[in-house]
């Protein structure tokens, strides 16, 4: 049974940083898409970067790249998500996701088909 657990989230002033960290089990992640997104009360749920668990490919939806950096550890099957100079409008739950049939890191990040998800951490960036 495939399971992904996020942690690493809290809150944060703004300009701050924080980490959050997916733990992957049950399946065979290094050949996996895997990915960050997050919602906002009110809002759908977007992409925020993407990761090719074999090759290490990444993609960031604009609002984010420069910012933040993903990252995988494929012999543990996790992934990181470093997260700098976070505003308030970065509060959210973000969520974890995997993917074995995503075409392509931005596919993954556009729309997962047939993904697997975290339960979500919070994230809350205060003024």
């Amino acid at each position: 049974q495939v399971q992904l657990v996020e942690s690493g989230g809290g809150s944060v002033q703004a300009g701050g940083s924080l980490r959050l960290s997916c733990a992957a089990s049950g399946g065979t992640f290094s050949t996996y898409a895997m990915g960050w997104f997050r919602q906002s009360p009110g809002k759908e749920r977007e992409g925020v970067s993407c990761i090719n668990s074999s090759d290490g490919s990444t993609y960031y939806a604009d609002s984010f790249e420069g910012r933040f950096t993903i990252s995988r550890d494929s012999t543990k099957s996790t992934i990181d998500l470093q997260m700098t100079s976070l505003k308030p409008e970065d509060t959210a739950v973000y969520y974890c996701a995997a993917s074995p049939y995503a075409s392509t890191v931005q596919a993954m990040c556009l729309g997962p088909p047939d993904a697997w998800w975290g339960q979500g951490t919070q994230v809350t960036v205060s003024s």
